[in-house]
């Protein structure tokens, strides 16, 4: 909002195309500040109520009237990624989960996960399932158990790779594709060191 008073002609973003005329800059600027604004009293209000994090990045939505704007499309970013820097300025790291607070180890924790499933490769085909319908959010999860209780398992870096070469395709923020990529490039190289 000081920057829309200082009734700017041009505006070079750090991400995105450079704006000129006064008011379109001071619109784009307005607009930011709006969908900022609603993140971090969304995600605010949520806190207050004793909500975790995992609920907090869940729920906060962006106004229906400012996802429409091109310039506000979450092309490096993502809402989900403001509302984590709010939840760690105003709640730090204790995330509201208990188990979070002194936790077993990753790799405890999938080796408990995988026998409930059945083996390793009952979650490997779970996952891929999962991709296959359209659910990878939840096949990634899956997938992360899976070398975390077998590491160095030849089927399991090849299918955690491909799994997060499909989530990186239905991406667009940059910053999303990109993790997915190195995911996938990590579970690749694994492939070719063994």
């Amino acid at each position: 909002r000081k920057m829309a008073a200082l009734k700017a002609k041009a505006l070079c973003p750090g991400h995105g195309i450079v704006v000129v005329g006064k008011d379109r800059v001071e619109q784009m600027l307005l607009d930011t500040a709006e969908l900022l604004e609603s993140i971090h009293e969304g995600a605010l209000s949520l806190m207050n109520q004793g909500a975790t994090l995992d609920a907090v990045i869940q729920s906060v939505q962006v106004p229906e009237h400012l996802k429409k704007k091109p310039y506000l499309q979450p092309v490096y970013d993502e809402p989900q990624y403001i509302a984590r820097n709010i939840w760690r300025l105003y709640g730090g790291w204790y995330d509201g989960n208990p188990a979070h607070v002194k936790p077993a180890p990753e790799s405890q924790q999938a080796s408990e996960i995988a026998k409930l499933a059945g083996g390793v490769a009952a979650l490997v085909k779970r996952a891929k399932a999962l991709a296959k319908e359209g659910d990878l959010r939840l096949a990634c999860h899956l997938i992360e158990w899976a070398p975390a209780a077998a590491p160095g398992n030849r089927s399991v870096s090849k299918a955690r790779a491909e799994i997060y070469e499909g989530r990186a395709k239905v991406e667009t923020a940059l910053m999303t594709m990109n993790i997915y990529h190195a995911a996938a490039r990590e579970s690749r190289a694994a492939l070719e060191n063994e």
